[in-house]
């Protein structure tokens, strides 16, 4: 990712202070010691030209030095905590909460399936990515032990602790909540919800706490070699699936992106929201705003960079640009193109299939954003569509009850499982 105002020699390196770092340390021993290990002694077999992987905050330029949007655009960025007001406060600690919550929360969802990579580099690529992820949750403490915010409490101790406990199931975010079955599950989450952080990410550049906005850049370069990890392998996997070779089915990649593209754009909160960060100068975009660009940069960097790929197949010389047109033309004609047929091919899901937040929550739609008239045609639809490890599995069973709850007029409260086992 090219950040024209900044690069890696430009960012300042800083350390959590002794007690803060060692609790962090203690986490990962007790949740992914021998991955960690691993990662440290054989970084140089795998990327020898990179330097080896540190757990440091790290600090970048500011992008201008004025506050970008909202309602103090044009003055200078805030860059101690007591410049901020009580909301504000109140505001920023969530966020980070939330950053430090989804970072923690996906190396867990990692190491249930990481084991069963086929591919050496990819799951090594996995295990870089879960050192990565830990340092972005480092990177949000470090922007709350490094300032005073004037609250009467630690903010940066109390966060660490109501956050070390946290197992899957009882993270901020849905997406962070879903076990994972297969690798598949490892790739496809790279692919789409990495790609969600790399929206927060950059919404958050123009961050009107300066300290914030400085975090933000570090954290956008190693976000690019997520969702790279993840598209890289489905290419490939794409292609295979398309030949009938490999072990990870065309449907199958169909039925992951089923899985997770629904709860990438309810990470952007519900649709009629966002305003208020806006308003802050902590966004440039409302929740609505930036789940459209999301939706259709998936479209666009993700499912038709699959189909371009099988399109290949079938004829060497088919043209970037034109393959989206085919590839859209085959999928709603359902009739093949140069021996390439429908089944060979990938569909984005749309913004309205199965959501359980926001304004599409529990409505009855297919992939392509039809409407069901009966919830057991629905379900039965969802158990074809969806991979056979998650529908077996406790979320599938508690967005069934919460549905049905929903289609008898009774409250329910949005979202997924509680935690099992």
């Amino acid at each position: 990712m090219t950040l024209p105002w900044a690069s890696e020699k430009d960012f300042e390196v800083r350390q959590l202070p002794d007690f803060l770092h060692n609790r962090l340390l203690d986490w990962q021993r007790r949740n992914f010691p021998d991955e960690y290990g691993y990662l440290m002694r054989r970084w140089p077999d795998f990327y020898r030209a990179q330097s080896p992987f540190r757990l440091v905050a790290k600090l970048g330029p500011l992008r201008s030095e004025m506050i970008e949007v909202g309602r103090f655009q044009g003055r200078p960025r805030f860059h101690r905590a007591s410049e901020l007001d009580a909301e504000m406060i109140v505001q920023t600690a969530k966020i980070i909460k939330a950053q430090c919550s989804t970072e923690l929360g996906s190396i867990q969802q990692h190491r249930e399936s990481i084991l069963k990579a086929q591919d050496p580099k990819m799951q090594f690529d996995m295990m870089r990515i879960m050192a990565e992820e830990f340092r972005h949750a480092y990177q949000m403490l470090f922007v709350l032990a490094d300032d005073d915010w004037g609250v009467g409490k630690d903010l940066a101790a109390e966060t660490v602790e109501s956050l070390l406990g946290m197992r899957t199931g009882d993270h901020v975010l849905d997406a962070f909540n879903l076990f994972f079955d297969s690798f598949v599950d490892n790739v496809a989450f790279t692919a789409i919800i990495d790609r969600v952080g790399k929206y927060q990410l950059d919404m958050q550049l123009t961050f009107s706490y300066a300290p914030m906005a400085r975090s933000m850049s570090p954290m956008l370069y190693e976000e690019a070699f997520h969702i790279a990890s993840g598209v890289n392998p489905l290419r490939q996997w794409a292609v295979e699936g398309a030949r009938g070779e490999g072990n990870v089915s065309t449907e199958l990649i169909q039925q992951h992106l089923n899985k997770w593209v629904p709860r990438g754009l309810e990470m952007f909160g519900d649709e009629r929201g966002g305003k208020t960060v806006v308003d802050f100068g902590f966004k440039d975009k409302t929740n609505r705003e930036a789940a459209e660009v999301y939706h259709q940069e998936l479209k666009v960097e993700l499912v038709d960079t699959l189909n371009y790929e099988v399109l290949r197949l079938f004829d060497a010389a088919v043209d970037r640009l034109a393959a989206p047109v085919i590839a859209d033309r085959v999928l709603g004609t359902g009739e093949a193109w140069k021996g390439c047929r429908p089944d060979q091919l990938f569909l984005r899901p749309a913004a309205s299939f199965f959501r359980r937040r926001g304004g599409h929550a529990f409505e009855m739609n297919d992939v392509r954003g039809k409407p069901f008239a009966k919830d057991e045609d629905y379900l039965s639809y969802l158990r074809r569509n969806l991979p056979d490890g998650y529908i077996t599995g406790p979320d599938f069973k508690v967005y069934g009850d919460n549905l049905k709850a929903k289609r008898e007029g009774k409250d329910v409260q949005e979202g997924g499982l509680p935690f099992y086992g």
